[in-house]
């Protein structure tokens, strides 16, 4: 009643083989898409800038800029060093370049250096520094700097009984302010009898 006659049989085996196919397919191929992000023109930003993926700037940067790949518009300015797996110019840098493939499209306006593995360059376009090219300017696992250590956890006594030593990265005056602030706090915090 139950059993399986041998065309079914048959026909899950296919099943399985072809559900196997999928599963090796996807893996196979990973469907993770890059990263993709922009900074329009009407925005200007003033810091670092860090991540993984395509960037698009199209506005004003004035900061450091780390990416995988980099595309400057025309029209755009950043201000600051790039370090970027690509990078095509269409707008105004100044600062240092370290990129293995750049290329400065014909409304390009660079001041500074550039240190790549291949640099193109588009009749019009103009470059004012060093290029120096280089087998292996970036590593792209290295395009976004290491996680910074977390903030370590410091022991204060309440009651005063401390040892006298600060805590790392503090001068004596700054743990004593730190620990009276604390025993105010614990003071204020104990119910009242």
């Amino acid at each position: 009643m139950f059993g399986k006659s041998k065309d079914n049989a048959a026909d899950d085996n296919r099943d399985s083989l072809s559900a196997h196919e999928v599963k090796r397919s996807a893996v196979a191929s990973p469907a993770t898409p890059e990263a993709s992000s922009s900074i329009s023109a009407g925005l200007s930003i003033v810091g670092k800038i860090v991540g993984q993926g395509k960037l698009s700037i199209l506005g004003h940067v004035e900061g450091e800029v780390h990416a995988s790949t980099v595309q400057i518009g025309d029209g755009a300015q950043v201000e600051g060093n790039i370090v970027a797996e690509e990078l095509t110019i269409g707008g105004r840098v100044k600062g240092t370049i370290h990129a293995n493939r750049v290329k400065l499209n014909s409304t390009a306006v660079v001041e500074g250096d550039i240190y790549h593995r291949s640099l193109a360059i588009e009749e019009n376009a103009q470059f004012e520094g060093m290029s120096r090219r280089q087998d292996s300017v970036i590593d792209t696992p290295s395009l976004v700097p290491p996680r910074r250590s977390q903030a370590q956890p410091i022991s204060i006594d309440v009651n005063g009984q401390g040892n006298g030593a600060a805590p790392e990265g503090m001068n004596p005056s700054q743990a004593t302010a730190m620990d009276r602030n604390r025993r105010g706090k614990a003071a204020s915090d104990a119910p009242n009898p």
